[in-house]
């Protein structure tokens, strides 16, 4: 399936009397890399007829025949079933018809259900029209790291998936303090992927378990290091991705030691901008120029709406394949990422051979990086971060006018990958007078080995 060509498929099936009673399966293959999937399917259902009066005629309608439909997915397990009275279904992994389960439209073979209910004594032809959305790569914004009124939040957990839309966000982490949340609990809204997680918290420690209902056996409890290595150990096992969370607060910094738990990512910006988030993102750097590929993150650690917290403040932009919330803590997980103080503010596109953030790749002589930047305010500086150091690009010019109201500029640049390392991208703002200019963007790395 070529990308963002949608296909389509026609299935028959004549149907006998001597069928009637049993249901019939009916394989097709769904295509690799399918967003979402659209079933129709019809046939004849009624006899018509006339019958005459003396002052009229009467057209008849007979019911003859009664079809009912199910789907089964390429596991065996049962997606959904309507009976007849449903003639078209949609799934996809975040949402489905009523009757029918939002999966993940796994490549292979699936099953449509066929049930006999009633055929006419001629059988009855039976038509299939199947769709597949391809998935089509974009940047999506969210927080992974929230909390309900489960833990230490103030809203439900519907309130804040509706408070996420409202800031159109796409999608959200749940992430209370040692609570679990199932899927079957979780908010659908249109547009938005709600994804399970819980927030581990230890006196030594913070860490996010994401992806995963239940991340470890018991309780969140532990004693000693050698029990937190086995929650640790356990929630990588069953899949999920850990994230260090806020490691140089003061109070709630991580204390066990960066090696001595297995995780994916480090949470180098928590919340507003502050002292422990650029300790954080020092840290981060000199482990980079260590030569560690060592990926980041950022989250709110939203539980209120307040002066100095909001939803998404960091926002979280990140390159999906899909909304579907394995393709989206896929490439959290990858570093296809960058971080902004708040949703739908700079924009950033950065690549180098036509890979981008997070990648690897051999370097060589004639490499090129590749940088666009939108939405500007004046006087915000742009810096390249390598391994040989920090590079000033650049600072957004103000506007010709003192009396324009908005003023934003676009920042393009094509520069040579001079050495072996890594580059990344960070903008750094005035956000108000007399306060120190502070990172309002900071990407993940591409790597150059």
């Amino acid at each position: 399936m070529t990308e963002n060509a949608q296909t389509e498929l026609t299935l028959q099936r004549f149907v006998s009397p001597a069928e009637e009673g049993q249901y019939l399966l009916l394989p097709f293959e769904m295509p690799p890399d399918t967003a979402s999937f659209t079933l129709r399917y019809t046939y004849p259902r009624d006899h018509t007829g006339t019958a005459s009066a003396e002052t009229g005629s009467f057209q008849t309608h007979e019911r003859v025949n009664i079809i009912d439909l199910g789907l089964i997915g390429p596991d065996g397990r049962q997606v959904g079933a309507s009976g007849s009275g449903i003639s078209e279904v949609q799934i996809s992994a975040n949402a489905a018809t009523r009757g029918y389960h939002p999966t993940p439209l796994q490549a292979g073979t699936w099953q449509i259900i066929l049930g006999a209910y009633n055929v006419a004594p001629e059988g009855v032809n039976v038509e299939y029209s199947l769709s597949f959305e391809p998935k089509k790569a974009r940047w999506l914004q969210g927080d992974l790291h929230t909390h309900t009124n489960a833990s230490d939040g103030i809203h439900s957990l519907e309130h804040l998936a509706q408070h996420a839309r409202d800031r159109n966000l796409d999608f959200i982490g749940i992430t209370d303090h040692n609570q679990p949340v199932t899927r079957a609990g979780l908010p659908r809204l249109p547009g938005l992927t709600v994804i399970p997680g819980l927030e581990w918290t230890h006196y030594r420690g913070h860490s996010n378990f994401l992806g995963v209902e239940a991340p470890y056996t018991g309780s969140f409890i532990s004693n000693t290091l050698e029990e937190a290595a086995e929650k640790f150990r356990q929630a990588r096992e069953n899949g999920a991705l850990i994230v260090l969370n806020h490691p140089f607060e003061e109070r709630y910094g991580f204390k066990f030691g960066f090696e001595s738990l297995p995780f994916d990512l480090i949470e180098i910006w928590n919340g507003p901008m502050r002292p422990a988030n650029l300790q954080a993102l020092g840290f981060w750097d000199a482990q980079l120029k260590a030569g560690r590929k060592l990926l980041a993150v950022c989250g709110s650690d939203y539980h209120a709406d307040t002066a100095f917290e909001q939803l998404a403040g960091p926002c979280l932009n990140v390159y999906a394949p899909s909304e579907a919330e394995a393709d989206i803590l896929a490439a959290v997980k990858a570093g296809n990422s960058y971080f902004t103080y708040q949703p739908d503010s700079l924009r950033l596109e950065m690549s180098a051979g036509g890979q981008g953030l997070g990648s690897s790749q051999p370097w060589r002589a004639g490499l090129i990086l590749d940088i666009h930047l939108e939405r500007l305010q004046p006087g915000d500086e742009i810096r390249l971060i390598t391994a040989q150091g920090t590079r000033a690009l650049a600072i957004a010019p103000a506007p010709a006018a003192e009396t324009m109201l908005s003023f934003k500029s676009s920042y393009q640049a094509s520069l040579p990958v001079e050495q072996l390392g890594y580059a990344r991208l960070e903008v750094w703002r005035s956000f108000f007078p007399g306060i120190p200019i502070l990172p309002a963007l900071v990407s993940n790395p591409i790597f150059f080995d």
